[in-house]
């Protein structure tokens, strides 16, 4: 199961305001049916077409026509074929995908998107029907929709930079790719439409992935200093993770207990900085010399434990 599958089974199970189910299926309607001469919606995962078979129902209370098709060649797989039949105009009309007189909107009217909610819905209805994303363990994130028409892939792009995601539009063959490439931004997508899940595993490979390219930067890192930074502060953590295991540190003269609370705050610091960090939060000047001075102290009690 791709990671796109597994996201789109999570936000399908999600129960929503009936506006905001309005919104959704506005979303869906329009970049995955043939509207003439009635709705028809194909859709490859059975999931969502469970949730398009019930928003209709439920909404509309019309109960598509379900075809099953399987798909051969290159791209194998099955088809879920949805027709409405019935209501075509009214659900249309409603939707925002055509007006009053049946001429077709380009882009939908401002009641389907007209609060965050609305839009956080309208945006699930565009991921299951035309959106993708790479899973994060592959060599490089990337989340995109495919769209026909430029005027709505510049609204779509829209859509998404309100919240900050900076994505960009491209032509691709005859239609358009809407697309976010930065990890951080498809986590925050992810989080926009609820796909809390996904955003916890997502989230996860980023933080491994981001550990391991920082551990490579190092190990490669011309700078000698960086890689002194690095393993003093592992050096000192391991010592107070030892004191810790030894249970003593409430026995320690507060000066140590403050250098130890203050390394673990900040374990990526130098000492100078861990120096200036102490100096500006407690008012009690330190020097990176009477730094070094206490963590010697916390190595040589250590030492002294382990030898008896």
């Amino acid at each position: 199961m791709t990671f796109s599958t597994e996201v789109k089974n999570e936000i399908t199970k999600l129960e929503s305001t009936k506006l905001e189910l309005i919104s959704e299926l506005s979303g869906v309607v329009r970049n995955s049916s043939e509207i003439e001469p009635h709705i028809k919606i194909t859709i490859e995962n059975n999931s969502v077409a469970r949730r398009i078979f019930k928003l209709f129902k439920d909404i509309y209370e019309v109960t598509p026509i379900i075809t099953v098709r399987q798909r051969y060649g290159f791209n194998k797989g099955i088809n879920y074929i949805l027709e409405i039949k019935h209501k075509n105009n009214e659900i249309l009309n409603d939707l925002s995908i055509v007006d009053k007189n049946g001429n077709y909107l380009n882009i939908p009217k401002t009641y389907i998107v007209n609060d965050e909610e609305l839009v956080r819905a309208y945006l699930r209805g565009l991921f299951i029907s035309t959106g993708s994303i790479n899973d994060p363990k592959t060599s490089r994130y990337h989340l995109e929709f495919i769209i026909n028409d430029k005027d709505y892939a510049n609204y779509i792009s829209k859509l998404l930079n309100d919240f900050n995601l900076n994505s960009k539009v491209i032509k691709r063959e005859k239609n358009y790719m809407v697309y976010i490439k930065e990890a951080e931004k498809i986590s925050d997508y992810l989080r926009i439409i609820k796909a809390y899940n996904a955003v916890m595993y997502f989230e996860d490979i980023r933080i491994y992935r981001d550990h391991k390219n920082m551990t490579n930067r190092l190990n490669n890192c011309e700078q000698a200093n960086m890689d002194k930074i690095f393993l003093t502060s592992s050096r000192q953590i391991k010592d107070i993770e030892k004191l810790k295991e030894y249970d003593i540190i409430d026995l320690l003269d507060e000066k140590i207990k403050e250098v130890i609370e203050y390394r673990l705050k900040y374990p990526e610091v130098s000492l100078q900085e861990l120096s200036d960090i102490i100096t500006s939060s407690t008012g009690n000047k330190i020097t990176k010399s009477g730094l070094n001075h206490r963590f010697r102290k916390i190595r040589e009690i250590v030492k002294n434990i382990e030898n008896k």
